[in-house]
């Protein structure tokens, strides 16, 4: 099981950046750099593939609206070259606030538009002269529009691989069973271990069965936050940190009946607090939405307490398919570092 992190530079980008670097030295396996409406992640992975050495760079996410399915392509090969191969290629729809809202682009099909993308640029890193005529994917453009000069080409460029790994931030079933035939890697959201196969358990079934051998087995990035101590105020106090943006997502994203977050929290059985969390969060009671949500959720979904505890969550993660633990990581970069060397120590020994 390989260790993450997802960077934080909302603040010094070049501070954090130095922190990767830093964390590399101490076992960190993989940096994922999100974007959403603020820099962009592809200068951010670009310049931490020239600080660091060892550690695989992906996105998490970029979308596949606001950039064309070939300029991806050339992208992620062109920082899989500066990197050397480190490269892991997040995709996903975003969600129309940003896709129509900021980047001025229809949100149409999303599900159908990401599968298309992943064919155009696998495609294009195979040197394949791209002609693509999908749903949502024109390449050349048809007779009739623009000036009627395009003809299909490849890529100049040899890619350092052929094949670069695609991860794909799914949530619902269909698109959660299309990630498991299509992806190599798959990013999904509130994951619980010993609980995912009620939310997503048949999507991953179905398509695993029309999987090619040839991408091997599918990988998933997940986890929480991370903080190995024995204080009880203090693990109380790290869960609590975690209230907050929970009761966001189950209380306020969407209407009743329309969140699929809400949706997560039920089908692992907490289906009344569910209801409560959204009613109170909708009625614009926040701090109540927030305090209403179970502390064995909080628990369950983070790896927090004395390390007999850490490593008991990490085999659970294990054994539900986990090869990527995603690791929220607080205090200094010397609490940070410290953390990691002991993480890293208890993934190589179970």
């Amino acid at each position: 099981m390989k260790l993450s992190v997802m960077l934080n530079y909302s603040g010094d980008v070049k501070a954090a950046a130095d922190e990767v670097a830093a964390l590399e030295k101490a076992g960190l396996d993989c940096v994922w750099v999100a974007e959403a409406y603020s820099f962009d992640a592809i200068s951010m992975m670009g310049y931490l593939a020239a600080t660091t050495k060892t550690v695989e760079i992906g996105s998490a996410i970029v979308n596949v609206y606001s950039r064309t399915p070939t300029l991806l392509a050339m992208t992620f090969a062109g920082l899989d070259s500066i990197s050397g191969g480190r490269v892991n290629c997040g995709l996903g729809a975003s969600g129309p606030q940003v896709i129509e809202g900021f980047h001025g682009v229809a949100y149409d099909k999303p599900m159908q538009r990401i599968k298309e993308t992943i064919e155009v640029c696998r495609a294009t890193w195979r040197r394949e002269v791209i002609d693509y005529h999908g749903r949502t994917i024109d390449i050349p453009l048809p007779a009739g529009e623009g000036t009627g000069l395009g003809k299909p080409l490849k890529l100049i460029n040899h890619p350092v691989r052929s094949s670069i790994p695609v991860w794909w931030a799914s949530l619902k079933g269909r698109s959660v069973e299309a990630t498991a035939e299509m992806a190599d890697g798959w990013i999904p959201v509130f994951f619980i271990p010993e609980k995912a196969d009620l939310v997503w358990g048949d999507a991953l079934a179905l398509g695993t069965q029309k999987r090619s051998p040839d991408l091997g087995p599918l990988q998933t990035l997940a986890g929480g936050s991370v903080t190995i101590t024995e204080d009880a105020d203090l693990i109380t106090r790290v869960l609590d940190r975690g209230r907050p943006q929970a009761a966001l997502y189950v209380g306020g994203m969407g209407a009743r009946g329309k969140n699929f977050y809400n949706d997560i929290l039920s089908a692992y059985g907490w289906e009344g607090e569910a209801k409560t969390i959204q009613d109170l969060y909708l009625d614009g009671h926040k701090d109540e939405a927030a305090a209403a949500l179970p502390r064995q959720y909080l628990e369950a979904a983070s790896l927090v307490g004395p390390v007999g505890h850490i490593r008991e969550r990490l085999v659970a993660y294990k054994e539900a398919g986990v090869t990527h633990l995603q690791m929220g990581l607080g205090g200094s970069i010397e609490t940070k570092v410290k953390t990691v060397e002991t993480m890293r120590q208890l993934v190589d020994e179970i």
